[in-house]
């Protein structure tokens, strides 16, 4: 008889820490608290993304096959508009909650 496999839906691509861990959970939180902290952000994708530059405090990143580019906010908080941006590129790329 076989046996059949339930696929992984929570497969991540890299292995994350215990900070990016909760980067990722605060990402996902909907509704967001808006409490998400770019240098948090900015480690994260340091450490998942396959190509990183920064540009006049922008940070340009490839994860996933997906190029996108983040604009340093003005204050210590990432805004919403980014956080939908996260979401997608993060989903896409296989990390998730």
């Amino acid at each position: 008889m076989k046996q059949s496999r339930r696929p992984n839906t929570r497969q991540t691509s890299v292995d994350l820490d215990s900070e990016h861990r909760k980067t990722v959970e605060q990402i996902f939180t909907r509704p967001s608290s808006a409490n998400v902290e770019w240098r948090r952000v900015r480690s994260l994708i340091e450490a998942v993304a396959s190509d990183v530059q920064e540009h006049d405090g922008n940070l340009r990143a490839t994860l996933g096959g997906e190029t996108e580019t983040f604009k340093r906010p003005h204050g210590k908080d990432v805004d919403q508009q980014m956080l939908v941006d996260l979401r997608r590129m993060l989903t896409r790329a296989g990390i998730t909650p």
